[in-house]
């Protein structure tokens, strides 16, 4: 009776081994997925703003995080002087510029106002 209760109990060394490796696998996948749908896209995303940020000139139409609108008038290392009306100029940080406006949406918008 007790020899065959030794026999049923233990299996070889190798089992042990397969087991630990699968209990892992579904964590592997769960960060592979979350790293191709969340971590790299937003890096992407970081890389391209910073790369945007760098190439700001005087005179760029832009629109900051806050939603104004404004052109570029004088550029250095932590801010950005905004001329956002004729006469009324605002400084703001560099990294609270949400994108560039293209000169054909600028024309585009312009002529919306018109019509």
């Amino acid at each position: 009776m007790i020899s065959t209760a030794y026999a049923m109990g233990q299996t070889g060394g190798a089992g042990g081994a397969g087991g630990g490796i699968a209990g892992f696998l579904p964590i592997i996948i769960l960060f592979a997925i979350f790293y191709f749908l969340l971590i790299r896209p937003q890096q992407k995303k970081a890389k391209e703003h910073r790369e945007m940020i760098a190439n700001l000139k005087k005179g760029v139409r832009i629109i900051t995080s806050g939603g104004i609108f404004g052109t570029i008038q004088s550029i250095d290392d932590a801010t950005i002087g905004l001329e956002i009306a004729e006469k009324v100029k605002i400084k703001i940080s560099r990294g609270n510029v949400a994108a560039v406006i293209s000169d054909a949406e600028a024309v585009q918008k312009e002529d919306k106002k018109k019509k």
